[in-house]
């Protein structure tokens, strides 16, 4: 859906560019953190410290980078 927003909303290749980047950035990093999740999930149901750790901060990258979308678009929308 941000796709198709960015397309239409932005005025220049490079603002186009700059809020479709980090759609795809989340994306990427939500794919990382279910691959990373899988991967804990599948060592056993014991639980283990550096297991949660590791789920928290796959988490936590996911956050982030819904923060920098949040920013980037913010950013290049009220820029006008």
């Amino acid at each position: 859906m941000l796709v198709p927003t960015a397309l239409y909303v932005g005025h220049s290749g490079l603002e186009r560019a700059a809020l479709i980047a980090p759609v795809i950035l989340v994306l990427i990093v939500e794919l990382l953190n279910s691959a990373l999740e899988a991967i804990v999930d599948r060592g056993g149901l014991a639980r283990d410290r550096l297991a949660a750790m590791a789920k928290d901060m796959g988490s936590a990258a996911v956050l982030l980078s819904l923060v920098l979308l949040l920013s980037v678009w913010v950013l290049v929308l009220t820029a006008r």
